[in-house]
């Protein structure tokens, strides 16, 4: 393997290793979602036709997983780094920081993917899912992890202690995924929190990948794909120059 390769394998591995934390318990924290939800609203909310209001929630919740989970592998792999002082062998090597990019996002979207992956194959045992059109369903999924493991480098690189990076997770991250229609409709809201959601670039990459699903989405799939792609390319451009620039790792 070369470089950035090795470097992917090293993030995956630290993952991984610990995957009852990393994949078991967001898994069963969806699965806990999805039975006291769905058990308690199941015959009083009905938001699509011929779409049981369980089946609703796998794929808001699939998405919350992956986003959470990707933005949390790339951040606190590098504020753990940075808090523990061994970034400075990483900075000794040839690696560029377009390879550092690649390795951690990669990481972060992999982790993103199997935590989604796992909610599904455990959702399968409460209710049936359809798949209106799978291809949305992967690009939205790529896009969503590639996009929050990019953010989630920016704030490991912004954060100089875990009660910063909690911070930013708490209340930036954790507030914009439960306000992105993951357990409702955004029909149901008064118009004002209606125009309100459409400024959540969130409620785009669920509405998007909802739309894989049941074919049914509250706005046209290919503008969440645009917003959802733009605001990918944005954060990803500015995690980029960060590293470039060794914001808050190079002194």
């Amino acid at each position: 393997m070369n470089g950035w390769q090795t470097l992917l394998y090293k993030e995956t591995l630290r993952f991984w290793k610990v995957a009852a934390q990393t994949i078991a318990g967001p898994v069963l924290t969806a699965m806990l979602y999805l039975l006291i939800f769905g058990h308690a609203l199941e015959s009083h909310v009905k938001v699509y036709d011929q779409v049981s209001y369980t089946a609703f929630l796998v794929p808001g919740l699939a998405m919350m997983s992956l986003l959470q989970n990707a933005f949390a592998n790339s951040s606190s792999s590098l504020i753990m780094s940075k808090v523990m002082g061994n970034l400075v062998f990483l900075l000794l090597t040839p690696l560029s920081y377009f390879n550092w990019f690649v390795a951690y996002v990669g990481a972060a979207v992999i982790r993103g993917l199997v935590v989604a992956l796992g909610v599904f194959v455990v959702a399968a045992f409460f209710t049936p899912m359809s798949y209106a059109a799978p291809v949305w369903i992967l690009v939205f999924a790529i896009l969503g992890a590639t996009l929050m493991a990019a953010l989630g480098l920016i704030a490991g690189l912004w954060a100089e202690k875990f009660d910063q990076l909690a911070a930013f997770q708490n209340f930036v991250v954790m507030p914009m995924t439960f306000l992105s229609g993951v357990f409702y409709s955004i029909h149901s809201l008064p118009a004002f929190w209606q125009g309100v959601s459409h400024f959540n670039p969130f409620f785009y990459m669920i509405d998007g990948f909802r739309f894989g699903f049941f074919g049914i989405s509250d706005v046209s799939p290919w503008m969440s794909l645009a917003v959802v792609g733009g605001a990918t390319v944005v954060v990803s451009l500015i995690a980029l120059q960060l590293l470039r620039s060794g914001y808050k790792i190079r002194s």
